[in-house]
């Protein structure tokens, strides 16, 4: 299913909504004068993207809007969602940038701060993907909400690029109701039944619940999904056991504690789904540079090859 739909992703970009993203970055970093523009000029000069470190390449439609706003053109050597092994060489000849010598320039911080972190999260994402393959497990890893803001569509649009679910985009595309909530409205049940009033039939509601008894109260309330949180797996297993004998179609996500290293042991065959925080919170960037071929560039970039 995912390689079905790596292809169409970019599909899922507003257009209008990314016009106005890349606008805002570039009056975030160029708010007046650009003196470095006036020394550069506007020749037309050709840019090396090159990518210094193994991982997933993400971003890419965003690295485009950034580049077009500017009025250059970018050619890609390597598709979106290919991984790419800088190992055995010290960089890899990723895109091609064409325009003015001012204009890339301006781009060219932008566009990097969304490829390097797009791929670092696509990355991530990607080796969590491997690893519920390699488990067999029937179900699905999660991001959060726990993403940086102004940047969440660039971080979600990574977590879909490398694999793992999106989890909710924000606050408007699926209730949760969480301890705060809870303790507001006075118990689970009346949480429930207040935020169905609201959303009706056509959303779901998901409860974080802290113990067995609170899970069963919202699954017993009517929601759709249980988030059993922070609970350790010699609980979380038993607990969502329970809870599927009693109610089947109940969705049950664990949550809370979970690392890369541990995210297996969270899997069974009563969890549904995995969330965590640390594939928008905990990565590591990937090293992309952009170089300008001008006369006196090194020639060296030339000889990069594609993989």
């Amino acid at each position: 299913m995912y390689n079905e739909i790596l292809k169409d992703l970019p599909c899922l970009i507003h257009p209008g909504n990314l016009k106005t993203l890349v606008q805002r970055w570039l009056e975030e970093d160029t708010p007046n004068f650009d003196y470095g523009g006036l020394v550069v000029g506007e020749k037309e000069e050709k840019a090396i993207l090159l990518c210094k470190s193994p991982g997933v390449l993400a971003g890419t439609p965003f690295f485009d809007a950034v580049f077009s706003e500017l009025g250059c053109s970018v050619t890609w050597c390597v598709s979106e969602g290919n991984f790419i092994s800088a190992v055995s060489q010290p960089y890899v000849q990723t895109a091609v940038v064409m325009g003015k010598a001012r204009n890339i320039l301006l781009g060219e911080r932008v566009a990097l701060n969304c490829i390097t972190r797009a791929s670092g999260i696509a990355t991530i994402a990607r080796r969590l993907t491997e690893k519920v393959q390699k488990e067999g497990w029937h179900g699905e890893i999660a991001g959060t909400r726990k993403t940086t803001p102004g940047f969440r569509m660039v971080e979600k649009y990574a977590l879909l690029v490398g694999g793992i679910s999106q989890h909710r985009y924000d606050l408007s595309s699926m209730v949760m109701l969480k301890d705060n909530h809870i303790w507001s409205a006075g118990n689970i049940t009346q949480a429930v039944h207040k935020a169905r009033k609201a959303c009706g039939f056509s959303m779901k509601i998901e409860v974080e619940c802290q113990t067995i008894e609170e899970a069963l109260e919202a699954a017993s309330a009517g929601c759709d999904i249980v988030m059993l949180d922070n609970m350790k797996p010699q609980e979380l297993h038993p607990a969502a056991r329970q809870l599927k004998s009693e109610f089947a179609q109940i969705v049950v996500e664990a949550s809370g504690g979970v690392t890369e290293e541990n995210v297996t042991e969270y899997m069974g065959p009563h969890v549904d789904v995995i969330s965590l925080s640390l594939v928008t919170q905990g990565y590591q960037c990937l090293d992309f540079s952009l170089k300008v071929l001008g006369a006196n560039s090194r020639s060296s970039i030339l000889h990069a090859q594609p993989e």
